[in-house]
């Protein structure tokens, strides 16, 4: 979601300017590449590239080949064979042992374009799914490109007025919505085209209760990574925006009053670490019946016993699918000291849980880095 929110604005800034852009986007990846299909860059005529579709080696070809796209105003369909070792073709040695697609959308102010459909995203913070139509088959025929876009806000569909595969797609849209999986879509007729139904999460929202100052490295770490970051705590000394820039909120509220000021998705994190025993058991109490996928308390695992223990002595119910989204002591075990190094043990522990991971090193990764669960599903 941060590469989206990033080719929005930059789009944004080049269009105040006058200046021509283009989208790429990889929307296939066959064998092993550094970026999976979703990976986007925005690419201005003026040379600034926003995002990424590879580690550095295919961004000045893509610039060559976004500035064709750009004159001609039609999208392109390019393949790049990572699997060959001969640096004549790129003038790198890439070494990735796969064959990535990439299609480079011309970006324009008719219609809906490509950056209105990212847009119904971003703006939202929303989770959606964004449709990509491309044929590998015929080169020659039109790339709609980015064609759809849908939302718990609603569905905006860009290019499809007269295709045969219209309703086609906005059920694999809506299928793709509710299972959260993205798939590949074979779509056959006179031309065969190839639609990346892509489940986009949203974006990761930090809630940190606690403005103390070991609280400010771990905002500014979070905002680096382009996570929706509030900051909370009761004490008005310390909750003042000046001391977290990084924060999009910073509140004055009690434990009671929490909720109010934040906006709950699947993304959400809480970490408590307002250093007060009695201000986070009474949040506690009311994040448990939420049974939200991450709330990590700083302190020792003696703590947060105690604190679940006085909870049940209060007659309150605790199942173990509520404790599964409880995690004290918070972060993962990299041999942290001070605050910096406990900030990204806390910020890798959320990425970890939120992203299903278990947190381990890759080199004892039995499968490959980047597991996929794209389904291809041949359709008439």
């Amino acid at each position: 979601m941060k590469e989206l929110t990033d080719i929005v604005n930059a789009y944004d800034i080049a269009a105040q300017s006058g200046i021509k852009t283009a989208l790429a986007t990889v929307v296939q990846v066959e064998g092993s590449a550094y970026r999976r299909a979703g990976a986007r860059m925005l690419i201005t005529e003026d040379g600034q590239l926003t995002g990424a579709i590879s580690g550095g080696c295919l961004e000045g070809d893509a610039l060559r080949k976004a500035r064709l796209v750009i004159h001609q105003q039609e999208a392109m369909l390019v393949t790049y064979d990572t699997m060959d070792d001969d640096d004549s073709k790129l003038g790198v040695g890439l070494g990735c042992n796969g064959i990535i697609h990439i299609l480079i959308e011309p970006i324009n102010d008719s219609g809906t374009s490509p950056i209105g459909l990212l847009k119904a995203i971003v703006d939202k913070r929303l989770q959606g799914v964004l449709v990509t139509l491309f044929s590998i088959e015929d080169r020659k025929a039109p790339q709609p490109g980015t064609c759809l876009c849908l939302t718990t806000q609603g569905l905006e569909i860009s290019g499809l007025e007269s295709s045969d595969h219209r309703l086609s797609l906005i059920n694999d849209a809506q299928r793709v919505f509710d299972q959260q999986q993205s798939e590949t879509r074979i779509l056959t007729g006179e031309v065969e085209y190839t639609a990346f139904v892509e489940f986009i999460k949203p974006l990761i929202t930090l809630v940190v209760i606690g403005a103390g100052n070991d609280a400010i490295p771990l905002t500014k770490m979070a905002a680096v990574l382009g996570w929706d970051v509030t900051v909370v705590d009761g004490r008005p000394n310390y909750a003042i925006a000046d001391r977290f820039p990084s924060a999009r909120k910073v509140i004055i509220a009690k434990p009671s009053e929490v909720l109010q000021h934040v906006d709950l998705n699947p993304q959400t994190a809480f970490v408590l670490m307002t250093h007060n025993y009695n201000y986070e058991l009474a949040l506690l109490q009311e994040l448990i019946p939420l049974q939200l996928p991450y709330v990590g308390i700083l302190g020792p695992k003696k703590k947060l016993e105690r604190m679940l223990a006085e909870l049940e002595d209060n007659g309150f119910n605790i199942t173990q699918d509520q404790l599964n989204g409880i995690y004290g002591p918070v972060g993962l075990d990299i041999g942290s000291e001070g605050a910096e190094e406990i900030a990204l043990s806390i910020l890798s522990e959320i990425k970890a849980v939120l992203s299903s991971r278990q947190g381990y090193s890759l080199k004892f990764k039995p499968t490959p880095i980047h597991t996929t669960h794209i389904k291809k599903i041949s359709s008439s």
